[in-house]
């Protein structure tokens, strides 16, 4: 029996891959511990059952998802860095620290943004392995941003001196040892130089909570998901309601349902066609979407954000994608969706009708579109998912004894 904690940031799309590699790991005899800012958080998506070791957040209340909405490029990396990213990893690293010296485990998993759990590991010469739930640090994406390159790198060696071992050298966002990348290259491309282990999406059931209406969809139209995640609800309000104009103008094909957390179709109205946000017989508003149930029922097309985790589901289900990707990784996860023949892309914040509604009508009806997410998505099942992450955590286990 090994012990493995878990480090991870309050995000969901960053803990729920590692719920069912922590259940993998359980089941097989192992004990496991997360340390994470939201202890509830926590425990929502792996179980009122999880081992929390709380930790510290930012003091100023940080949150990647509230930021100036305009902000783009190395002004949005930077905001993300300076704000979110360098802070948290200072207020959690004493709650990591007391979680390691408590729960002594044999293997540190930190996610790729929490390098608390990276800089204690290495400081208190504890194996440490890297999540890595989107792909978008693998594809070197400052290789064209020396400037900014050069001011991640001297953030994160001042980080290392405040919580750190000074002389480490390990860049804390990419473990020497092991990284466990929820993706495959049929997706993310060849990646070389690194300790990387493709083991595709982690994707387990997850309970569906009651109230969804399954009865509003019309087997004999393609159902179209639009969803912007939840880090998008400040600024999605224009492309979430374009999104519905169109559907509606394709009424006698397809119907949409959309994810709209922060209510701004709601807001609006009805918007000409009856029930509360929008929805009517061709268009289902709804706050939450259970989205993995809904995409096992069948959907025609995913119209997102590009996130990594909604597109790798999207993938999973063989479900072709139209991309607008807003800001963070996900120009780049767009970008390789593209370049898979798995989608196509749209600009956020300038599509119109008749540009989102040929990108659908392009992945509806271009069988090519369909087939290249087939083969992704048979690419990510054979990469074997959490139970091949805890298997490599495990060996990892077995080496530091």
């Amino acid at each position: 029996m090994s012990r493995f904690l878990f480090v991870v940031p309050p995000l969901v799309g960053h803990i729920n891959p590692l719920v069912g590699v922590a259940a993998r790991l359980a089941e097989r005899g192992h004990r496991v511990a997360w340390a994470c800012p939201d202890p509830g958080l926590v425990a929502r998506l792996a179980g009122p059952g999880a081992v929390v070791h709380p930790c510290a957040g930012p003091a100023h209340g940080g949150d990647p998802a509230r930021r100036p909405p305009d902000l783009r490029g190395p002004e949005a990396l930077r905001f993300l860095w300076e704000w979110y990213l360098l802070p948290l990893a200072e207020a959690m690293a004493p709650g990591v620290r007391a979680a390691v010296e408590a729960f002594r485990p044999d293997v540190v998993v930190a996610d790729q943004q929490a390098f608390a759990g990276a800089l204690v590991a290495e400081r208190l010469g504890v194996p440490w392995a890297t999540s890595a739930t989107t792909t978008a640090e693998l594809t070197d994406p400052l290789a064209g941003l020396p400037k900014v390159r050069a001011w991640v790198e001297e953030r994160l060696a001042r980080l290392r001196r405040a919580v750190g071992d000074p002389s480490g050298a390990a860049d804390p966002r990419f473990s020497p040892s092991l990284l466990l990348a929820f993706s495959t290259p049929e997706l993310a491309g060849h990646v070389e130089g690194r300790a990387v282990r493709w083991v595709g999406p982690s994707i387990d059931a997850r309970p569906v909570a009651p109230g969804f209406p399954w009865e509003w969809l019309d087997p004999g139209r393609a159902t179209v998901l639009v969803t912007l995640g939840t880090a998008n609800a400040d600024v999605g309000g224009r492309f979430l309601a374009l999104c519905r104009d169109v559907v509606r103008e394709r009424a006698g094909r397809a119907q949409a349902v959309i994810a709209d957390p922060g209510g701004t179709l709601a807001a609006e109205g009805s918007g000409g066609s009856g029930g509360s946000g929008g929805s009517g017989e061709d268009v289902l508003v709804v706050p939450s979407v259970p989205q993995l149930a809904l995409l096992e029922r069948g959907v025609g097309a995913v119209v997102c954000h590009a996130g990594h985790n909604t597109v790798c589901e999207a993938l999973w289900h063989g479900v072709p994608l139209v991309v607008a990707p807003v800001r963070d990784d996900q120009p780049v996860v767009a970008a390789q969706v593209v370049a898979a023949g798995a989608g196509a892309r749209v600009r956020f914040g300038r599509v119109g009708a008749a540009g989102l509604g040929a990108a659908l009508d392009t992945v509806l009806h271009d069988p090519a579109y369909r087939a290249a997410a087939g083969r992704v998505g048979a690419g990510f099942r054979a990469a074997g998912g959490a139970p091949a992450a805890a298997i490599h955590l495990e060996l990892l286990a077995r080496e530091s004894i």
